[in-house]
């Protein structure tokens, strides 16, 4: 059985926090401030879990490693979502183009439809908040046939149809 390094809950909330966000960045939270931001963020660089990139911290494969996790590997299919001259599919739609919604609206409308991931990196939510904009927001509140599917990799893949 694998055991884990011993960490402070610091340092757990800001790897842990990191290894969600697809860059890997730590973003250390408004609360932790002055020599505990400080301290914090030493001790992470001394162990080699967090490198310093572009005025920031990025987490290493070691910090992965810390809690219990592996890097995450880029999927090279994905594809972004591009929002610019898509105002045809909010037609009939009372959403306000250049929103978080409105390109939730857009990439569903797409007859491809769009995954999980997709619809992630479009609005820059996390997951719970994308399926919840989608039962909520989508199919209650404007009534659209949101469908759910599963692609040949196993991905969600969210269509209106």
């Amino acid at each position: 059985m694998e055991t884990l390094l011993k960490l402070s809950p610091a340092q757990s909330l800001l790897l842990r926090t990191a290894a969600r966000r697809p860059d890997g960045r730590v973003i250390p939270p408004g609360t932790l401030r002055g020599g505990a931001r400080v301290k914090v963020l030493t001790s992470l660089l001394q162990r080699g879990w967090v490198e310093p990139a572009d005025g920031g911290h990025v987490m290493t494969d070691a910090g992965y490693a810390a809690i219990g996790q592996q890097l995450p590997v880029p999927q090279d299919d994905v594809q972004s979502v591009d929002t610019i001259g898509d105002l045809q599919l909010l037609e009939g739609i009372p959403v306000r183009p250049g929103t978080k919604l409105a390109a939730l609206v857009m990439a569903l409308r797409r007859p491809q439809g769009a995954t999980s991931l997709q619809l992630m990196l479009a609005t820059g939510w996390q997951p719970h908040t994308v399926r919840g904009a989608i039962s909520g927001m989508l199919r209650k509140k404007l009534g659209l046939n949101v469908v759910l599917a599963h692609n040949d990799s196993g991905e969600r893949v969210y269509r209106v149809v």
